[in-house]
């Protein structure tokens, strides 16, 4: 398994699981016109691991 370390490297997936030690409060983002989605930032020793691939990579 590949562990990713450096800044501003990103993880794509269809289902991600997170792990931390602080997780921030839950906040609603534009995705696309009236799309929305939500965002969290999780810091302090924190994990994350692809649980499901995309089927489809952009």
């Amino acid at each position: 398994m590949v562990k990713y370390t450096d800044e501003g490297t990103i993880i794509k997936g269809d289902r991600i699981i997170g792990e931390a030690r602080k997780i921030s409060d839950v906040h609603v983002i534009v995705k696309s016109g009236r799309h929305k989605a939500q965002r969290i930032i999780l810091r302090d020793n924190l994990m994350c691991l692809i649980d499901k691939k995309l089927k489809f990579i952009k």
